[in-house]
């Protein structure tokens, strides 16, 4: 069975920082794309990140780049999101997707390319 368990949400404040973790069990992430969604009250989930299998390709929405780092150690079957200056907008329950296919690419912004998902984790940013 497999299961992803994202860890680091939390209460911080306005300009902080935060360090999501994602851990995998069941399923290799070696070889897979991988990606971080937000979902706030109210609206549809939305892109954050993704990582192709080596780390060597790498997508950011608009409105975390220059601002979060998506990373991942194979070995560790684990993904991260770095996350600095942290604003009241990136509020949300933020989840960790894999993907079943071995392929990557622009399109891995979109949910759909997804087939496995964590159960998600609250951050919370107050002014």
């Amino acid at each position: 069975q497999v299961q992803l368990v994202e860890s680091g949400g939390g209460l911080v404040q306005v300009g902080g920082s935060l360090r999501l973790s994602c851990a995998a069990s069941g399923i290799t992430f070696s070889n897979r794309p991988l990606g971080w969604f937000r979902q706030a009250p109210g609206k549809e989930r939305e892109f954050v990140a993704a990582i192709s299998w080596s780390g060597s390709s790498i997508y950011y929405s608009d409105s975390v780049k220059g601002r979060f780092t998506i990373s991942r150690n194979n070995p560790k079957n684990t993904v991260y999101l770095q996350m600095n200056s942290l604003k009241p907008e990136d509020t949300a329950v933020y989840y960790c997707a894999a993907s079943a296919s071995r392929r990557y690419g622009s399109e891995f912004r979109q949910p759909d390319k997804y087939d496995y998902w964590g159960q998600g984790t609250q951050v919370t940013v107050s002014s």
